[in-house]
Protein backbone atom coordinates (compact mmCIF):
# COMPACT_ATOMS: atom_id res chain seq x y z
CA UNK A 1 0.00 0.00 0.00
CA UNK A 2 1.26 3.50 -0.63
CA UNK A 3 2.43 5.57 2.22
CA UNK A 4 0.88 9.13 2.19
CA UNK A 5 3.60 11.90 2.62
CA UNK A 6 2.64 12.53 6.16
CA UNK A 7 2.55 8.70 7.15
CA UNK A 8 6.61 8.74 5.59
CA UNK A 9 7.43 11.25 7.59
CA UNK A 10 5.99 9.94 10.42
CA UNK A 11 7.78 6.56 9.95
CA UNK A 12 10.72 8.29 9.83
CA UNK A 13 10.59 10.44 12.94
CA UNK A 14 9.31 7.43 14.80
CA UNK A 15 12.46 5.59 13.79
CA UNK A 16 14.55 8.72 14.31
CA UNK A 17 14.68 9.31 18.73
CA UNK A 18 18.42 11.29 18.14
CA UNK A 19 19.98 12.89 15.65
CA UNK A 20 22.18 10.04 15.90
CA UNK A 21 19.47 7.65 14.50
CA UNK A 22 17.52 10.82 12.25
CA UNK A 23 21.13 11.09 10.17
CA UNK A 24 21.84 7.06 9.48
CA UNK A 25 17.56 6.76 8.56
CA UNK A 26 18.59 10.14 6.11
CA UNK A 27 21.44 8.11 5.17
CA UNK A 28 19.65 4.59 4.09
CA UNK A 29 16.68 6.84 2.15
CA UNK A 30 19.27 8.63 -0.09
CA UNK A 31 21.35 4.88 -0.26
CA UNK A 32 17.82 3.29 -1.23
CA UNK A 33 17.27 6.22 -3.77
CA UNK A 34 21.05 5.32 -5.37
CA UNK A 35 23.50 8.21 -3.52
CA UNK A 36 26.69 6.81 -2.79
CA UNK A 37 28.93 7.81 0.20
CA UNK A 38 31.66 10.49 -0.64
CA UNK A 39 35.39 10.26 1.45
CA UNK A 40 36.15 13.67 2.47
CA UNK A 41 39.27 12.83 2.06
CA UNK A 42 39.72 12.05 -1.29
CA UNK A 43 41.99 14.27 -3.30
CA UNK A 44 41.04 14.75 -7.28
CA UNK A 45 43.71 13.95 -9.72
CA UNK A 46 43.87 17.18 -11.65
CA UNK A 47 43.69 15.39 -14.78
CA UNK A 48 41.37 12.49 -13.84
CA UNK A 49 38.47 14.49 -11.84
CA UNK A 50 35.88 12.53 -10.44
CA UNK A 51 32.25 12.16 -12.75
CA UNK A 52 29.90 14.06 -11.53
CA UNK A 53 27.37 11.88 -9.15
CA UNK A 54 24.81 11.72 -6.32
CA UNK A 55 26.71 11.95 -3.15
CA UNK A 56 26.47 11.90 1.03
CA UNK A 57 28.23 12.69 4.43
CA UNK A 58 27.75 11.82 7.44
CA UNK A 59 29.54 12.74 10.50
CA UNK A 60 28.19 12.40 13.88
CA UNK A 61 24.33 13.56 13.93
CA UNK A 62 24.43 15.38 10.69
CA UNK A 63 24.57 14.83 6.87
CA UNK A 64 25.22 16.86 3.85
CA UNK A 65 24.02 15.17 0.26
CA UNK A 66 24.07 16.67 -2.99
CA UNK A 67 22.71 15.78 -6.52
CA UNK A 68 25.63 17.03 -8.95
CA UNK A 69 23.36 17.32 -11.80
CA UNK A 70 24.27 18.04 -15.67
CA UNK A 71 26.17 21.65 -14.37
CA UNK A 72 27.94 20.20 -11.11
CA UNK A 73 30.08 23.40 -10.56
CA UNK A 74 27.36 25.82 -11.11
CA UNK A 75 25.38 28.04 -8.77
CA UNK A 76 23.82 25.68 -5.91
CA UNK A 77 20.28 25.54 -4.40
CA UNK A 78 20.66 24.42 -0.99
CA UNK A 79 18.53 23.37 2.01
CA UNK A 80 19.57 23.42 5.65
CA UNK A 81 17.67 22.18 8.14
CA UNK A 82 18.96 20.08 11.81
CA UNK A 83 18.35 17.43 13.23
CA UNK A 84 18.39 17.70 17.29
CA UNK A 85 15.20 18.14 19.32
CA UNK A 86 15.40 19.05 23.18
CA UNK A 87 15.59 16.26 25.01
CA UNK A 88 16.77 15.11 28.76
CA UNK A 89 20.23 13.31 27.97
CA UNK A 90 21.69 11.37 30.64
CA UNK A 91 24.27 12.09 32.24
CA UNK A 92 28.02 9.86 32.33
CA UNK A 93 27.35 8.87 35.80
CA UNK A 94 24.13 8.39 36.31
CA UNK A 95 23.47 6.30 39.22
CA UNK A 96 21.03 7.98 41.51
CA UNK A 97 18.03 7.81 43.63
CA UNK A 98 16.30 7.99 47.02
CA UNK A 99 13.60 6.66 48.97
CA UNK A 100 13.80 3.44 47.57
CA UNK A 101 13.34 4.98 44.16
CA UNK A 102 16.44 4.35 41.73
CA UNK A 103 16.62 6.98 39.49
CA UNK A 104 19.10 8.57 36.76
CA UNK A 105 20.59 11.92 36.13
CA UNK A 106 19.99 13.88 33.63
CA UNK A 107 20.71 17.06 31.79
CA UNK A 108 18.22 19.41 29.74
CA UNK A 109 19.19 19.98 26.36
CA UNK A 110 17.67 22.56 24.61
CA UNK A 111 14.87 24.39 25.48
CA UNK A 112 12.27 22.05 26.79
CA UNK A 113 8.96 22.56 27.93
CA UNK A 114 9.71 20.61 30.83
CA UNK A 115 6.07 19.97 32.11
CA UNK A 116 5.71 18.05 28.71
CA UNK A 117 8.04 15.75 29.77
CA UNK A 118 6.54 14.47 33.63
CA UNK A 119 4.15 11.30 33.65
CA UNK A 120 5.63 10.35 30.44
CA UNK A 121 6.67 6.36 29.25
CA UNK A 122 10.12 6.96 28.13
CA UNK A 123 12.36 5.11 25.93
CA UNK A 124 16.61 5.56 26.34
CA UNK A 125 18.27 6.22 22.74
CA UNK A 126 21.58 7.50 21.66
CA UNK A 127 25.03 6.23 20.42
CA UNK A 128 27.78 4.19 22.28
CA UNK A 129 31.17 4.13 22.24
CA UNK A 130 32.41 0.83 22.32
CA UNK A 131 36.22 -1.00 22.83
CA UNK A 132 36.47 -3.88 20.72
CA UNK A 133 39.67 -5.64 21.89
CA UNK A 134 43.03 -3.80 23.48
CA UNK A 135 43.29 -0.97 20.77
CA UNK A 136 41.97 2.19 20.86
CA UNK A 137 41.47 1.78 16.94
CA UNK A 138 38.69 -1.11 17.64
CA UNK A 139 36.51 1.92 19.17
CA UNK A 140 32.96 1.45 17.43
CA UNK A 141 30.32 4.45 17.80
CA UNK A 142 26.79 1.89 17.83
CA UNK A 143 23.37 3.34 17.67
CA UNK A 144 21.06 1.83 20.56
CA UNK A 145 17.54 2.28 21.31
CA UNK A 146 16.01 0.67 24.03
CA UNK A 147 13.16 -2.04 23.17
CA UNK A 148 10.59 -0.46 24.97
CA UNK A 149 10.04 2.22 28.17
CA UNK A 150 12.43 2.32 30.67
CA UNK A 151 12.01 5.25 32.55
CA UNK A 152 9.20 8.02 34.06
CA UNK A 153 9.06 11.39 35.72
CA UNK A 154 6.99 11.70 37.96
CA UNK A 155 5.02 14.84 38.94
CA UNK A 156 4.12 15.91 42.74
CA UNK A 157 0.49 15.22 43.66
CA UNK A 158 -1.68 18.26 43.63
CA UNK A 159 -2.60 16.98 46.98
CA UNK A 160 1.20 18.05 48.23
CA UNK A 161 1.50 21.30 45.87
CA UNK A 162 -2.18 22.89 46.63
CA UNK A 163 -0.86 26.37 45.07
CA UNK A 164 -0.24 25.03 41.69
CA UNK A 165 -3.67 26.08 40.48
CA UNK A 166 -2.31 29.85 41.29
CA UNK A 167 1.08 29.91 40.87
CA UNK A 168 0.93 27.83 38.08
CA UNK A 169 3.45 24.77 38.15
CA UNK A 170 7.51 25.59 38.47
CA UNK A 171 10.24 23.15 37.95
CA UNK A 172 13.93 22.93 38.60
CA UNK A 173 16.05 21.29 36.02
CA UNK A 174 17.95 19.75 38.55
CA UNK A 175 15.58 18.70 41.21
CA UNK A 176 12.45 17.92 39.42
CA UNK A 177 13.60 16.13 36.34
CA UNK A 178 15.44 13.10 37.65
CA UNK A 179 13.31 10.04 36.28
CA UNK A 180 12.60 6.48 38.15
CA UNK A 181 14.22 3.40 36.13
CA UNK A 182 13.90 1.20 39.24
CA UNK A 183 13.20 0.25 43.02
CA UNK A 184 15.98 0.02 45.73
CA UNK A 185 19.00 1.65 46.93
CA UNK A 186 21.19 3.03 43.92
CA UNK A 187 25.04 1.49 43.42
CA UNK A 188 27.39 3.03 41.09
CA UNK A 189 27.70 0.90 37.45
CA UNK A 190 23.92 -0.19 37.67
CA UNK A 191 23.33 1.71 34.46
CA UNK A 192 26.90 0.83 32.42
CA UNK A 193 25.70 -2.85 33.36
CA UNK A 194 22.00 -2.24 32.06
CA UNK A 195 23.60 -1.04 29.11
CA UNK A 196 26.00 -3.63 28.37
CA UNK A 197 23.53 -6.50 29.12
CA UNK A 198 21.30 -4.76 26.43
CA UNK A 199 24.02 -4.21 23.65
CA UNK A 200 25.56 -7.92 24.16
CA UNK A 201 28.89 -6.33 24.91
CA UNK A 202 30.74 -6.41 28.62
CA UNK A 203 30.32 -3.20 30.30
CA UNK A 204 33.42 -2.81 31.15
CA UNK A 205 33.98 -2.28 26.91
CA UNK A 206 31.62 0.57 27.55
CA UNK A 207 33.62 3.78 27.15
CA UNK A 208 31.19 6.54 27.37
CA UNK A 209 27.77 7.53 25.57
CA UNK A 210 25.11 10.17 23.93
CA UNK A 211 21.90 8.50 25.25
CA UNK A 212 19.13 10.78 26.04
CA UNK A 213 14.84 9.93 26.70
CA UNK A 214 12.41 10.09 24.35
CA UNK A 215 8.62 9.25 24.22
CA UNK A 216 8.00 6.29 22.91
CA UNK A 217 4.50 7.02 21.95
CA UNK A 218 4.42 6.81 18.09
CA UNK A 219 3.20 9.51 15.82
CA UNK A 220 -0.65 9.78 15.02
CA UNK A 221 -3.15 11.30 12.67
CA UNK A 222 -5.68 13.07 14.96
CA UNK A 223 -9.15 14.95 14.56
CA UNK A 224 -12.28 15.10 13.47
CA UNK A 225 -11.44 14.83 9.43
CA UNK A 226 -7.83 13.19 10.12
CA UNK A 227 -6.51 16.74 9.45
CA UNK A 228 -3.66 16.98 13.07
CA UNK A 229 -0.14 15.22 13.17
CA UNK A 230 0.74 14.74 16.36
CA UNK A 231 4.30 13.39 17.10
CA UNK A 232 7.94 13.74 18.84
CA UNK A 233 10.46 15.44 17.47
CA UNK A 234 8.68 17.94 14.46
CA UNK A 235 10.92 20.80 15.33
CA UNK A 236 12.97 20.23 13.45
CA UNK A 237 12.98 16.25 11.96
CA UNK A 238 9.52 17.79 9.84
CA UNK A 239 12.09 20.08 8.19
CA UNK A 240 15.10 16.83 7.64
CA UNK A 241 12.15 14.63 6.43
CA UNK A 242 11.26 17.06 3.76
CA UNK A 243 14.82 18.07 2.12
CA UNK A 244 16.40 14.75 2.03
CA UNK A 245 12.91 14.30 -0.38
CA UNK A 246 13.25 16.92 -2.48
CA UNK A 247 16.73 16.32 -3.37
CA UNK A 248 15.72 12.46 -4.05
CA UNK A 249 12.81 14.04 -6.21
CA UNK A 250 15.93 16.51 -7.48
CA UNK A 251 18.11 13.29 -8.37
CA UNK A 252 15.11 11.71 -9.89
CA UNK A 253 14.57 14.77 -12.23
CA UNK A 254 17.78 15.51 -13.64
CA UNK A 255 18.77 18.73 -11.44
CA UNK A 256 21.20 20.19 -9.88
CA UNK A 257 23.61 20.79 -8.34
CA UNK A 258 21.39 20.59 -5.39
CA UNK A 259 22.64 20.52 -1.80
CA UNK A 260 21.03 19.38 1.60
CA UNK A 261 22.83 19.70 4.85
CA UNK A 262 21.51 18.68 8.13
CA UNK A 263 23.33 20.13 10.89
CA UNK A 264 23.22 18.56 14.75
CA UNK A 265 23.25 21.25 18.01
CA UNK A 266 20.80 24.19 16.87
CA UNK A 267 18.82 23.96 19.68
CA UNK A 268 22.05 24.58 21.99
CA UNK A 269 23.66 27.65 19.50
CA UNK A 270 25.15 25.47 16.73
CA UNK A 271 28.64 26.06 18.41
CA UNK A 272 29.98 23.24 17.22
CA UNK A 273 31.89 20.79 14.69
CA UNK A 274 28.70 20.05 13.13
CA UNK A 275 26.36 22.54 13.80
CA UNK A 276 25.33 25.61 11.23
CA UNK A 277 28.33 28.33 13.42
CA UNK A 278 31.21 25.47 12.16
CA UNK A 279 33.26 25.54 8.62
CA UNK A 280 32.04 22.10 8.41
CA UNK A 281 29.61 22.88 5.84
CA UNK A 282 31.45 25.00 3.62
CA UNK A 283 34.36 22.81 4.23
CA UNK A 284 32.67 19.33 2.39
CA UNK A 285 31.39 21.75 -0.55
CA UNK A 286 34.98 23.18 -1.19
CA UNK A 287 36.17 19.22 -1.32
CA UNK A 288 33.32 17.80 -3.41
CA UNK A 289 34.19 21.25 -5.89
CA UNK A 290 37.88 19.81 -6.00
CA UNK A 291 37.13 16.31 -6.49
CA UNK A 292 34.98 17.59 -9.94
CA UNK A 293 38.60 19.04 -10.73
CA UNK A 294 37.62 22.57 -9.93
CA UNK A 295 40.03 24.88 -8.86
CA UNK A 296 39.07 27.14 -5.36
CA UNK A 297 38.29 30.24 -7.37
CA UNK A 298 35.60 28.11 -9.20
CA UNK A 299 34.46 26.58 -5.70
CA UNK A 300 33.64 30.32 -4.98
CA UNK A 301 32.61 31.17 -7.98
CA UNK A 302 29.50 28.90 -7.84
CA UNK A 303 29.02 30.58 -4.29
CA UNK A 304 28.31 33.42 -5.50
CA UNK A 305 25.48 32.81 -7.60
CA UNK A 306 24.11 30.06 -5.23
CA UNK A 307 21.10 30.56 -2.50
CA UNK A 308 20.58 28.87 0.52
CA UNK A 309 16.99 27.76 2.29
CA UNK A 310 16.95 27.32 6.00
CA UNK A 311 14.24 25.38 6.99
CA UNK A 312 12.65 25.28 10.24
CA UNK A 313 9.74 24.69 12.03
CA UNK A 314 7.85 28.07 12.50
CA UNK A 315 5.10 29.12 15.52
CA UNK A 316 1.21 28.70 14.21
CA UNK A 317 -0.95 31.40 15.71
CA UNK A 318 -2.59 29.66 19.24
CA UNK A 319 -6.26 29.58 19.20
CA UNK A 320 -6.06 30.10 23.18
CA UNK A 321 -2.99 32.65 23.42
CA UNK A 322 -3.76 35.14 19.95
CA UNK A 323 -2.34 37.87 22.36
CA UNK A 324 1.07 36.27 22.20
CA UNK A 325 1.05 36.69 18.57
CA UNK A 326 1.37 39.79 16.17
CA UNK A 327 -2.09 40.59 14.39
CA UNK A 328 -1.33 41.28 11.51
CA UNK A 329 0.82 38.31 10.97
CA UNK A 330 -1.36 35.15 11.77
CA UNK A 331 -0.37 32.11 10.49
CA UNK A 332 -2.60 29.24 10.21
CA UNK A 333 -2.04 24.96 10.51
CA UNK A 334 -2.22 23.61 7.23
CA UNK A 335 -2.13 27.08 5.11
CA UNK A 336 1.09 26.35 3.34
CA UNK A 337 5.24 27.48 3.85
CA UNK A 338 5.54 30.08 6.72
CA UNK A 339 8.42 32.95 5.37
CA UNK A 340 10.05 34.02 8.36
CA UNK A 341 10.93 37.39 9.38
CA UNK A 342 13.36 39.55 11.80
CA UNK A 343 14.76 42.88 11.56
CA UNK A 344 17.10 42.50 14.01
CA UNK A 345 18.87 39.40 12.26
CA UNK A 346 17.38 36.49 13.90
CA UNK A 347 15.62 35.02 10.60
CA UNK A 348 18.18 35.35 7.28
CA UNK A 349 15.17 36.53 5.11
CA UNK A 350 15.34 39.27 3.71
CA UNK A 351 12.85 41.40 0.36
CA UNK A 352 15.37 39.50 -2.19
CA UNK A 353 15.19 36.21 -1.04
CA UNK A 354 11.29 35.85 0.03
CA UNK A 355 10.75 37.07 -3.04
CA UNK A 356 12.52 34.24 -4.85
CA UNK A 357 10.88 31.74 -2.42
CA UNK A 358 7.14 33.25 -2.99
CA UNK A 359 8.10 33.02 -6.62
CA UNK A 360 9.19 29.45 -7.16
CA UNK A 361 6.01 28.30 -4.37
CA UNK A 362 3.60 30.18 -6.85
CA UNK A 363 5.11 28.10 -10.01
CA UNK A 364 4.20 24.91 -8.15
CA UNK A 365 0.71 26.19 -6.91
CA UNK A 366 1.80 26.59 -3.13
CA UNK A 367 0.27 28.84 -0.61
CA UNK A 368 2.83 30.58 0.93
CA UNK A 369 1.83 32.71 5.28
CA UNK A 370 4.34 35.10 6.35
CA UNK A 371 5.89 35.47 10.51
CA UNK A 372 6.78 38.38 11.85
CA UNK A 373 7.43 38.02 16.00
CA UNK A 374 5.61 40.05 18.27
CA UNK A 375 7.84 43.08 19.32
CA UNK A 376 7.53 42.98 22.93
CA UNK A 377 8.61 39.92 23.18
CA UNK A 378 12.15 38.20 22.36
CA UNK A 379 12.63 36.07 19.27
CA UNK A 380 14.31 32.57 18.60
CA UNK A 381 16.67 31.99 16.25
CA UNK A 382 17.60 29.53 13.37
CA UNK A 383 20.46 28.10 11.28
CA UNK A 384 19.72 30.29 9.12
CA UNK A 385 21.77 33.90 9.93
CA UNK A 386 24.82 31.30 11.17
CA UNK A 387 25.08 29.21 7.84
CA UNK A 388 24.69 32.66 5.76
CA UNK A 389 27.48 34.20 7.59
CA UNK A 390 29.83 31.35 7.22
CA UNK A 391 28.42 30.68 3.43
CA UNK A 392 28.29 34.49 2.69
CA UNK A 393 24.82 33.23 0.67
CA UNK A 394 22.09 35.03 -0.05
CA UNK A 395 19.00 33.20 2.15
CA UNK A 396 15.84 32.88 3.51
CA UNK A 397 14.29 31.23 6.65
CA UNK A 398 11.00 29.12 6.09
CA UNK A 399 9.28 27.05 8.07
CA UNK A 400 5.86 24.79 8.31
CA UNK A 401 3.54 25.99 10.98
CA UNK A 402 2.96 23.96 13.99
CA UNK A 403 1.79 24.12 17.43
CA UNK A 404 3.60 22.83 20.71
CA UNK A 405 6.88 24.15 19.54
CA UNK A 406 9.17 22.44 22.08
CA UNK A 407 7.22 20.23 23.79
CA UNK A 408 7.76 15.95 24.04
CA UNK A 409 4.86 15.92 21.61
CA UNK A 410 4.07 18.73 19.05
CA UNK A 411 1.62 19.05 16.23
CA UNK A 412 1.06 20.15 12.79
CA UNK A 413 -1.07 20.00 9.73
CA UNK A 414 -1.57 16.85 7.36
CA UNK A 415 -2.04 18.56 4.72
CA UNK A 416 1.05 21.05 5.53
CA UNK A 417 3.61 17.86 4.66
CA UNK A 418 2.67 17.60 1.47
CA UNK A 419 2.94 21.32 0.81
CA UNK A 420 6.62 21.55 2.10
CA UNK A 421 7.76 18.71 0.18
CA UNK A 422 6.41 20.36 -3.30
CA UNK A 423 7.85 23.40 -2.08
CA UNK A 424 11.19 22.71 -1.38
CA UNK A 425 11.64 20.12 -4.16
CA UNK A 426 10.73 23.33 -6.82
CA UNK A 427 13.19 25.59 -5.13
CA UNK A 428 15.84 23.07 -5.80
CA UNK A 429 14.71 22.96 -9.14
CA UNK A 430 14.84 26.04 -9.99
CA UNK A 431 18.04 27.83 -12.13
CA UNK A 432 19.21 30.22 -10.25
CA UNK A 433 19.32 34.23 -11.31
Amino acid sequence: MMLTPAEEMAGFIDASPTQFHAAHNAAQRLVDAGFQLFDPQETADDENPQEPANRFVVRDGALIAWVDGKAPLGPLRMIGAHTDSPNLRIRPRPDSGLAGCQQLGVEVYGGALLNSWLDRDLGIAGRVAIRWGDSSETIEQRLFRSAGPQVRVPQLAIHLDRDLAERGLLLNKQTHMQPIWALGNPHEGEFRSWLGHEMDCDPEQILGWDLACFDVQPAAVLGRDDELLASARLDNLCSSFGAVEALIAAKWAGHGPSVIVLYDHEEIGSTSATGADSTWFSQVLEQRAAALGASRSAFLGSLAGSLLLSADMAHATHPNYAERHEPNHWVHLGGGPVIKHNVNGRYATDSSTAAIFREVCSSVQVPVQEYSHRGDLPCGSTIGPLAAAQLAVPTVDVGMAQLSMHSIREVMAVADVELMITAFTAWLSQTNS
